[in-house]
């Protein structure tokens, strides 16, 4: 028959088990919890960043042989009518300025040289050339001029709304062929290479058809 120090012994015994069991319960219970937290966005996969600067318009880029400026942008949309549906357009607002110091000469700026950066999604070319003067002849910027005031042109959806869009800025570099082939080695702007990304501020814009 068992004293009754050993049946004290027992119940505190059981008493220090059940209350670990309880700490491990909770323990398991977090793991289990962090697991499915991980799983569910994106696991432990590194999420890499962009490898050029983000910066806030207004603000002005040298980008190669061009100035770029990025001050504001606007989504105007266009009410659906009897004839045609709903639409709209991103503008972003820009001044560009030649500043070609290797060969002095007046440059179109191409819209190859933007895009509309939107997370989770492929970059976005501008719909249209780059306008300036009210032109749809695409842009020529004169050497040694003034910066001239000029605007670009993404497509989005009707409904799309947002007070920020991100735009990316590239540049192309002077610098000569390979060299193979027998190719000049004269230098000459070519490629494309990310400057940054500017966070331009945009408001809403209706407008009618006429």
């Amino acid at each position: 028959m068992e004293s009754l120090d050993d049946v004290i012994d027992a119940m505190i015994a059981d008493r220090v088990i059940h209350r670990h069991r309880r700490k491990w319960l909770i323990a398991i219970g977090i793991v289990v919890v962090l697991a499915v937290v991980i799983f569910f966005t994106g696991g432990w996969k590194e999420k890499k960043g962009r490898t050029v600067d983000t910066v806030d318009a207004p603000v002005t880029l040298e980008a190669g042989r061009f100035e770029i400026g990025v001050s504001d942008a606007k989504i105007i949309r266009t009410p659906k009518t009897e004839y045609s549906p709903a639409k709209a357009r991103l503008e972003v607002a820009l001044q560009l300025k030649n500043i070609d110091e290797e060969e002095h000469t007046s440059a179109r700026f191409g819209s190859d040289m933007l895009r509309w950066v939107i997370p989770g999604k492929e970059p976005v070319k501008p719909k249209y050339n780059v306008k300036c003067k009210n032109t749809d002849a695409g842009a020529v910027i004169v050497y040694g001029l003034p910066a001239e005031a000029c605007v670009v042109t993404f497509d989005t959806s009707p409904n799309f709304k947002t007070d920020k869009v991100e735009i990316g800025v590239l540049k192309e570099s002077y610098r000569s062929a390979s060299g193979l082939l027998g190719a000049t080695e004269k230098p000459y702007w070519q490629g494309e290479e990310a400057v940054a990304v500017v966070r331009v501020p945009t408001k809403i814009e209706t407008e009618t058809e006429e």
